[in-house]
């Protein structure tokens, strides 16, 4: 698996205008098997999304397919290799 951080730096409107599309999204993807877990840390000062991938590159193209990790105050700040211990 690969996760995802991520980091807002600020409440920017066009970010909050956004994310119901973008859980949207990641609801699909969580229907077809592609995302594992997601949600924002409790602080809303950023968040994780592990895909169910083990390829960076697959992690890469769908975050590029989702308007939402490109628009202003949001910041991929790192891709981890995930090794999955326990699977509920």
């Amino acid at each position: 698996m690969i996760a995802v951080q991520l980091t807002y730096q600020n409440p920017d409107p066009e970010r909050i205008a956004l994310r119901p599309q973008h859980r949207d999204r990641l609801q699909q993807l969580t229907d077809d098997g592609l995302v594992f877990g997601a949600g924002p840390w409790a602080d809303d000062s950023g968040a994780l999304v592990v895909f169910d991938t083990d390829s960076r590159e697959k992690a890469e193209e769908l975050v590029a397919a989702d308007p939402y990790f490109n628009t202003p105050g949001v910041s991929v700040v790192a891709y981890h290799d995930w090794n999955v211990v326990f699977r509920g």
